[in-house]
């Protein structure tokens, strides 16, 4: 994966948590949040966590004695979520590496992740380390993108942007978040980091917004495609933006509009 699709800086924080949290991550968050407080962890580990959307939805729903480290690679990401945030003294929160965490063995109930193994170098190694950090019998609970085709708005500026840069169309899309969907190989990777009971659920939902707009800007601007679209033309990213929109009218109609988004949950026991 190329450096370029783990930066998320200037002004992506802002955009994804305006555009792309409302329009796909929370309805997937607000499921992450029922599983992971059905299984009453004190202890809880969550990595990758963006711009706080499972944050904002687990805090909540977590015992007023539970210990909450919200941990993300990306500093300016995670200063993001902490300004979203209630202030909470349950929770801390800390730059780290999931590959390589600054915390003791089995020293959580709960290891959680929405949408960041599709960004590790090596799943596996930060699989292991979500091991390592599990006490016996506790839970590793996360979930990964379908395939692009399954996720319409994504799928829609992709092929959108295909035609604005023909001879070298923006990928990072259907190459990173929607570039880990085959379940065999999450069930194998986890199985070779030490788990040993694995379930996965496919599961769809709605992704809604006011018009084609939203997505369109969503996807463009507040993910790293912009990083990849202002390196092809820098003075070409409102024009890509606008007809990603076109594109996604066209389909879908100018007023609000509502497609397929699809993941996969996975559970796995330490």
């Amino acid at each position: 994966m190329p450096e370029t699709d783990k930066v998320f800086a200037g002004s992506i924080p802002e955009n994804y948590d305006r555009y792309m949290v409302p329009l796909i991550f929370e309805p997937f968050a607000a499921d992450i949040a029922q599983r992971a407080a059905s299984l009453s962890p004190n202890a809880v580990l969550e990595t990758a966590a963006g711009s706080g959307v499972v944050t904002r939805a687990l805090a909540p729903r977590l015992p007023q004695g539970a210990n909450y480290i919200v941990t993300d690679l990306n500093q300016p990401m995670l200063d993001y979520a902490a300004s979203r945030q209630a202030p909470d003294t349950r929770i801390k929160w800390r730059q780290a590496d999931a590959l390589a965490l600054p915390f003791e063995d089995a020293a959580f109930d709960l290891v959680c992740c929405q949408f960041g193994a599709m960004f590790f170098p090596d799943r596996t190694a930060g699989y292991r380390e979500a091991r390592r950090l599990l006490k016996p019998g506790g839970h590793f609970l996360f979930n990964v993108w379908d395939r692009i085709e399954e996720n319409v708005f994504a799928d829609d500026v992709t092929n959108a942007l295909a035609e604005v840069f023909p001879n070298n169309p923006p990928r990072f899309l259907a190459r990173t978040p929607h570039g880990y969907h085959d379940t065999a190989l999450i069930r194998r990777e986890l199985e070779d980091a030490g788990f040993s009971r694995v379930v996965i659920e496919t599961t769809a939902e709605q992704s809604r917004a006011s018009s084609p707009r939203h997505p369109a800007i969503a996807y463009c601007q507040g993910t790293p495609l912009r990083n990849e679209i202002e390196a092809r033309d820098a003075g070409k990213l409102q024009a890509a933006t606008d007809y990603a929109a076109s594109a996604i009218a066209n389909r879908h109609g100018s007023g609000e509009v509502a497609a397929k988004i699809q993941a996969h949950v996975i559970v796995a026991v330490a």
